[in-house]
């Protein structure tokens, strides 16, 4: 086969900054041994996220120089509209500034005390919306999709009998929606199929619950199902798009992912009501219903990158790429979680740092590693995390521990890759000298954002 090309090229750059060990290790001391308080200029390979991190096209840009800047019936806004339109089906469309802020007002107006809101499995700013409307987050993955070394087209699907289980134990109207998110973030970036889309819905309906997508990475999602399930091999990635959609009452969008632009989202629904009920809290905390939060550029460009994120070069480019870095580790006998996923690399810490303790956060232990050796910012998904503590103070691990590697769109090439396969590798080599952490802060609320570590005293 041949090399899988990036299918652009490039017209600007931004030059990077190179560290010695020596004062990454200081960098890192000074951090709380956390990536997220490292200053962006520290880092030479950041695969912190994918979110926000994307490189705009040339029509993007020349789309922000376009933009309707008018506070109410901006153009830039029935673009934007009609493209989600387009996509989602949904007949109302409200942006926002970002995914989150979408979140925020759906779970406002449906979460609350004693309400329970299923997904395949919640990320953690969605999980943190619930939580914080009082509402809990439950999460009911298929179980072939708890082990990385299991290969499966469709890890990130939602157990259906679980969920029809759990309805009829929960009771439908302590349940005001069921959330799919695709592809599945916290669950390795894998994909979820239409079947298992479909099916959800049948469930929904048989308890009158309505369906929402979180549908921060749907065209990567979409290109999986063309090429991995039956029947839609044929069918383009917006009419695959489309259909996932069709099964949907509503979707919230972080568009800083497959929307291909750095700031932006929204909040899509069929339900009038409401609708009208976000709208209202939305003028109350983002902004008037035809900007939302984000300027009138920004409201082009995310409607370009809709446009631009359906284009199956770019999709087959993107796919293979993140493939690329997945074999590259598997190749030297890193454990990951197999097979690839989309937007990201998922290590499997536990496989990498059998001996050590959970409680002593194998992921962030890795994460600070690969910063020391090569200046590379990845994020533990694991126990510092999603970690709890149970009635007696005691820390309870998620099913997996996990480092994310998140490939941002359009901005690395493969010489950057190959970088950090190496980087991975060395560290793995040397994984014995690791040593575990403990926290010396922790935030009640998504943790993983500010807290502070240091090395465990053996």
């Amino acid at each position: 086969m041949k090399t899988i090309i990036e299918p652009f090229r490039i017209k600007s750059v931004e030059p990077i900054k190179f560290t010695t060990r020596e004062e990454r290790e200081k960098t890192l001391i000074e951090s709380g041994y956390n990536p997220f308080l490292i200053k962006a200029e520290d880092v030479i390979i950041d695969l912190l996220t994918d979110s926000g991190t994307s490189a705009m096209s040339a029509k993007q840009w020349a789309g922000i120089m376009n933009g309707d800047e008018s506070y109410a019936g901006s153009r830039s806004f029935y673009r934007f509209e009609s493209t989600v339109k387009n996509i989602t089906g949904n007949k109302f469309i409200i942006p926002t500034h970002q995914g989150r802020a979408a979140e925020k007002i759906l779970f406002a107006i449906l979460g609350g005390e004693g309400k329970f809101i299923p997904n395949n499995t919640h990320f953690d700013t969605t999980r943190a919306n619930i939580e914080f409307s009082g509402a809990e987050a439950v999460d009911l993955l298929v179980e072939v999709g708890k082990h990385p070394e299991i290969k499966a087209d469709f890890k990130g699907n939602m157990d259906v009998d679980a969920l029809d289980n759990f309805i009829k134990k929960t009771g439908a109207e302590n349940i005001p929606v069921v959330m799919i998110t695709i592809t599945n973030n916290s669950g390795g970036g894998q994909p979820v199929s239409m079947e298992n889309i479909r099916e959800t819905r049948r469930v929904c309906d048989k308890y009158g619950i309505p369906l929402f997508i979180d549908a921060c990475r749907f065209a990567e999602n979409a290109y999986f199902i063309k090429h991995r399930e039956k029947g839609y091999e044929n069918k383009s990635v917006l009419e695959i798009s489309q259909e996932i959609f069709s099964y949907a009452d509503g979707a919230t969008m972080s568009a800083k992912k497959d929307a291909l632009v750095n700031i932006g989202g929204f909040l899509s629904l069929n339900d009038e009501e409401l609708a009208m009920k976000c709208r209202n809290l939305l003028i109350v905390t983002e902004g008037f219903p035809t900007y939302g939060g984000l300027a009138g550029r920004d409201l082009e460009a995310v409607a370009q990158g809709l446009d631009e994120i359906l284009d199956e070069d770019y999709l087959h480019y993107r796919i293979k790429s993140t493939e690329y870095l997945g074999n590259k580790m598997t190749d030297a006998g890193i454990p990951i979680i197999e097979p690839p996923g989309g937007h990201a690399i998922y290590l499997d810490a536990k496989g990498f740092l059998p001996n050590m303790p959970v409680s002593q956060f194998p992921g962030q232990a890795i994460v600070c590693e690969l910063y020391i050796v090569g200046g590379v910012r990845v994020v533990e998904i694991g126990s510092v995390m999603f970690g709890k503590y149970d009635e007696n103070g005691n820390h309870v691990a998620p099913a997996m521990e996990l480092v994310r590697f998140a490939i941002p769109r359009r901005v690395y090439t493969q010489s950057h890759i190959d970088y950090v396969a190496e980087v991975v590798i060395e560290v793995f080599q040397n994984r014995e000298k690791l040593k575990g952490l403990e926290f010396t802060y922790e935030a009640p609320m998504l943790r993983h954002f500010t807290a502070k570590f240091k090395p465990v005293d053996y």
